[in-house]
Order: C-alpha cells, then structure tokens, then sequence
C-alpha cells in the first residue's frame, strides 16, 4: 500500500471509529464511551482504536467535535441564505426543533445529554461542551437583535431572556422525546417558540 493508499485508509478508520462513538455515546455518555465496546464492535483491537486518539480524554473531544459538526450542519446551516432579523431566527428554530424531533442519534440531543453528564464537572471536555453552548446561545442572541433591529420583534424584547427561554424549550422538547417518547411534543414546542417570537 501506498503512504498516501496508508494515509487515506487511516483517515477512513478513524471516521468509523468516531462515527460509532458519537451514537453509543449518546445513549451511554461519553464517561459509559469505552476503548472495549469500540473495538468489539468495530472490529478492531483497543491497540488500533486507541491508536488514532492516544486517550480516551482525546476521543471524547473529537466526539463532542463531530456532534458540533452535525448540530451546524443540521440547525445554523438549514438557515443559511435567509434574510436576516425575525425569518432568519424563525427558520432557525425551525430547524433546531426538527433536529430534535428526527433523532438522528438513539439517544437524542447529543449535546444537551453531555452537557446534563458534565455539567458539574470541571477538564477540558466539560469546557468544550460550555464553549459550544455559549457560542450557539450567542449567535441565538445576535439573530434576535438583528429581529429587533429590524422590527420584527418588539424593540422591548430583552435578548437574554429570549436566548433562555428557547434553550428550555428546546431542553423541554428533547426531554419529552427521550424519557416520554411523547409524539405531541414537537408541536408543543413549535406553539411556544411561535407565541414567543409573535409569529402565529
């Protein structure tokens, strides 16, 4: 084989690797995430598993690196191209709701599970995941001024406290699909960001 063949094929396996450590840590967290249950179910050796991260510390940021990716991809980027100010955030609402509600992880919001799991603790994957969070809650807080800016919502609306009550819509609705496996909650989340954001 080639060292380029070598270096691409490397590259494939730790895909893999990550790939089924992001859907086993969503249901088991990333502490329940063990070199083992990688290796048996991939196939591989825990040498070759632990081999492309070094740690199990380092595997759990590239983890919380590749939910990050799929949380873009799937909410921020499905907004992408819009005007800004009060559709943008709608569509962006939107989008953080069907995210949720098409649990495309078995254990649901990836992020919000890790950051309930380490939220208490101190290290560098409690503060990736702090990181994220600030940073979404920020843009979160960036559209709503724009919304306000422009007039589609009240110049009284305080950011804040529109950026808080979102995120505990969101926490609520991901918490009803994971523990209840309530169907109606999509839709109870969808009512309340619309009286919130005055768009019914």
């Amino acid at each position: 084989m080639s060292p380029r063949n070598s270096v691409l094929e490397a590259g494939r396996t730790r895909q893999r690797i990550v790939e089924r450590a992001l859907v086993l840590a969503s249901v088991e967290g990333l502490e329940g995430l063990t070199i083992g249950r990688l290796a048996t179910d991939l196939g591989m050796s825990k040498a070759g598993v632990l081999g492309h991260f070094g740690t199990k510390q380092s595997l759990q940021l590239t983890v919380v690196d590749a939910a990050a990716e799929m949380f873009a991809r799937e909410v921020p980027q499905r907004a992408r191209g819009l005007p800004s100010g009060l559709a943008h955030l709608d569509a962006l609402c939107e989008a953080w709701v069907s995210y949720l509600e098409r649990e495309l992880l078995p254990g649901g919001c990836f992020l919000t599970a890790a950051a309930a799991e380490f939220d208490g603790r101190g290290g560098p994957v409690r503060d990736a995941i702090a990181g994220l969070e600030s940073l979404w809650r920020r843009d979160l807080s960036i559209h709503i001024r724009r919304a306000v800016t422009e007039g589609g919502l009240p110049a009284t609306t305080d950011p804040d406290q529109l950026v808080y009550e979102l995120v505990g819509i969101m926490l609520a609705l991901n918490h009803s699909l994971q523990l209840h496996h309530d169907k109606r909650a999509p839709e109870h989340a969808r009512r309340a960001v619309q009286r919130l954001l005055r768009t019914d």
